[in-house]
């Protein structure tokens, strides 16, 4: 019989464990219930501070033993991978404190840090090969994105010519930090996508009544992309459009569209944009596919993940990249 990887989660929070609770959101959601469910995998502890959150954290997932110490969990449970879902300035100390010990992979939350010099701290401990350190930039393992990865690569809808994207979270959160904190998965999903780095990069900051709004512009490879991050609304939004020389897709929270090019309905002689019917998957497994990549990791060494501390130090860089540009950087890491 095949062993289990054992797994222990330091952060029981939102994304570690409690986000588990909400009814619409597909899952498993959080990395306890990632493990949870995962047949090659078991759950043997949790971590946190906050006496509460331990014990509901015991409570919910079956008496599993819990600490407010990270050294204390690991010597008691030796888990093979831990998930760090704590705030990202922990990320670092956290880390090394893990490298003293026999974990062989951790998976650690976006952002990576909340600067480039921790981040690449950080990836310099994943390369150095101690321990394998993943960032949980979760769309990268999502069908429907990985649906949208296949058909660039097989020219589907022809040449992928441009992308725009827009995220707003809320009325009220600040731009500066909704780039760092949600801004990080879509930073990392137009490399994914594009297969390239982000370079040439303009941004401007505009001041509204409502809100700031912050306009990015760069490219992917040969790929011009445009983001906007908002405040002012009552909602929230995640959205990508990719442009194709014969067709469009759009993809988000929520949201997924495919267009191809054919006879226009509405003019002689020219071409419309129709919709094919297409729809997303009703599972997406975003976050049980990122688990099995961890656990294939942990047991073979050679085998690099496919979203790694690497990726989360790339997005980190072109975040302080934008905040120099708007003159923005001291504001976001010391308001």
């Amino acid at each position: 019989m095949k062993k289990r990887v054992g797994c222990a989660v330091i952060g029981l929070g939102r994304i570690g464990t409690l986000l588990e609770e909400d009814s619409l959101r597909e899952k498993p959601c959080t990395h306890a219930g990632a493990i949870h469910t995962d047949p090659d995998s078991m759950l043997l502890g949790g971590c946190d501070i906050d006496e509460k959150r331990c014990r509901t954290f015991s409570e919910r997932w079956n008496g599993v033993p819990v600490f407010s110490r990270v050294d204390d969990l690991i010597e008691a449970v030796n888990p093979d991978i831990v998930c760090v879902a704590t705030p990202p300035e922990t990320h670092l100390p956290i880390i090394e404190s893990v490298l003293q010990t026999s974990v062989r992979l951790v998976i650690c939350e976006k952002p990576l840090a909340p600067k480039a010099a921790e981040a690449a701290q950080i990836a310099r401990y994943h390369q150095g090969g101690r321990v394998k350190i993943m960032t949980n930039h979760e769309r990268r393992y999502s069908a429907d994105y990985l649906r949208v990865r296949d058909h660039i690569v097989s020219h589907t809808f022809g040449e992928l010519l441009s992308i725009g994207s827009r995220v707003y979270m809320g009325e009220r959160r600040p731009v500066l930090e909704m780039i760092l904190d949600d801004g990080t998965h879509l930073i990392d999903i137009l490399r994914f996508l594009t297969g390239s780095e982000l370079t040439d990069v303009h941004a401007e900051l505009l001041e509204g009544d409502r809100g700031d709004t912050l306009f990015v512009r760069c490219n992917g490879g040969a790929v011009p992309l445009w983001m906007e991050f908002g405040a002012g609304r009552d909602h929230i939004v995640f959205e990508l459009d990719l442009s194709f020389s014969e067709g469009r897709i759009r993809i988000g929270n929520g949201l997924y569209e495919e267009y191809m090019s054919d006879n226009s309905p509405y003019y002689e002689h020219m071409k419309s944009l129709i919709p094919t019917g297409a729809e997303g998957p009703r599972q997406t497994g975003y976050f049980s596919n990122m688990l099995c990549d961890a656990v294939a990791c942990a047991i073979d060494v050679s085998r690099e993940p496919r979203s790694t501390a690497v990726d989360g130090y790339r997005s980190i860089q072109f975040i302080d990249r934008v905040r120099e540009l708007v003159g923005m950087y001291e504001k976001l890491y010391f308001c």
